[in-house]
């Protein structure tokens, strides 16, 4: 399964930017949801790419993008390739935006659709450190422009647990089997699987202190030496494929619920 940018439907058909102005302005804004990805160029290891958070958005979203159905009123941005990394500042390669420049490029984009006359906007996130200022930006949008603003971390969504250890799923937050698969499958010659380690943290032994509960701030270097959070070395393209095709379906589930909710339901007529 080797990732052709630009090719598949999610490119050659519902990709926002090949549309001309005027097959924008034809688009039926009632029940049109805009897909914006935000990923991240920072260090993964001595095995991946720096590349490894937008690679893996992309990957995931045009295989459910090929899963959609063909009048699925849905769209797909260009992914916002830099995200919030200073947790990874000091390994070579990371590069970061700011989290008030990360918060005005967002909030410009949404802005900007919504000129357009689109109403419901999901921002799909693929890097844990954009994870609570996207949440936060989520309501102040939807103060800011009167979009309706979904979330969605397809990490979060299960789609690689039956592959993974007991160990890996609690631990592999970063550059481990999941994420070393993935891209495995999708651009096996950026993965250098002879410098592919293991290393999982000494997390405390306290549901206070879970890491996923993200009970105290740390950075890479308090967690590990290589720079990654899991098991890399067990890695496989297989897998990676059958993770892809996953999570391709458990996005396509959410994206076709975003785009079917009314925000105007959540209140009982009186």
């Amino acid at each position: 399964m080797t990732f052709n940018r630009y090719q598949g439907k999610a490119w050659d058909r519902c990709f926002f930017p090949r549309l001309s102005k005027l097959q924008v302005a034809d688009i039926p804004k009632e029940n049109a949801l805009v897909v914006l990805p935000v990923g991240a160029v920072e260090q993964h290891g001595p095995h991946m790419p720096v590349f490894t958070d937008t690679l893996i958005s992309e990957v995931l979203l045009t295989e459910a993008f090929e899963q959609l159905p063909d009048d699925a009123n849905i769209w797909l941005l260009p992914a916002i390739p830099y995200g919030k990394s200073t947790e990874h500042l000091g390994h070579a390669g990371t590069i970061t935006l700011s989290a008030t420049t990360l918060m005005a490029v967002v909030m410009d984009i949404a802005k900007s659709l919504r000129k357009s006359g689109f109403e419901k906007l999901v921002l799909v996130n693929s890097h844990g450190g954009n994870t609570d200022l996207l949440n936060m930006m989520g309501r102040e949008i939807r103060i800011e422009t009167g979009l309706a603003v979904f979330r969605l971390d397809p990490g979060g969504l299960g789609g690689a647990d039956e592959w993974l250890t007991s160990l890996e799923k609690q631990a592999g937050i970063h550059a481990g089997d999941m994420e070393t698969s993935i891209v495995m499958a999708a651009m096996p010659h950026w993965v250098h699987m002879e410098a592919a380690p293991t290393e999982y943290p000494n997390y405390p032994d306290s549901r206070y202190l879970a890491l996923k509960n993200r009970a105290f701030a740390w950075v890479m270097d308090d967690l590990s030496h290589s720079g990654i959070s899991g098991d890399a070395t067990v890695a496989t393209i297989a897998k990676g494929t059958a993770m892809t095709e996953k999570y391709g379906a458990y996005i396509v589930e959410a994206l076709l619920a975003f785009q079917a909710f009314d925000m105007q339901s959540l209140k009982i007529s009186k």
